[in-house]
């Protein structure tokens, strides 16, 4: 039985368990079959990414106060977050990695970032 390149098909010369005949093939298969389910997690975490870059650049201190509107100029997307606390008055800080944010009253959002 003649083994085949798992991507182009061609036929196999070299090593019983060889897959493909070289690293561009290897790597177009690879690319493939990953392409599908990774896009989406590709997408969520390039908008989590820019979220964090965003609130970074925010509050190079660690924390500050900024209107909502300025992190949707930025590009900053609300609906993405890695993690949400809720305090015991009832606030709700959501996180972007270790940068995080409050939204406030008065059209203005709180900038915090976690202490590890």
């Amino acid at each position: 039985m003649e083994r085949k390149c798992k991507d182009c098909g061609e036929p196999l010369v070299g090593r019983a368990d060889k897959k493909f005949c070289d690293d561009a093939c290897r790597a177009n298969y690879n690319n493939r079959r990953n392409s599908g389910e990774s896009g989406y997690l590709r997408k969520v975490n390039n908008i989590l990414k820019r979220n964090r870059k965003i609130l970074e650049t925010l509050s190079p201190e660690g924390g500050g106060k900024v209107k909502w509107q300025t992190l949707l100029t930025e590009g900053f997307n609300f609906n993405y977050i890695t993690d949400m606390n809720e305090t015991a008055e009832g606030a709700q800080y959501r996180f972007c990695y270790e940068y995080g944010y409050l939204l406030l009253d008065d059209d203005h959002v709180l900038l915090v970032r976690r202490k590890d």
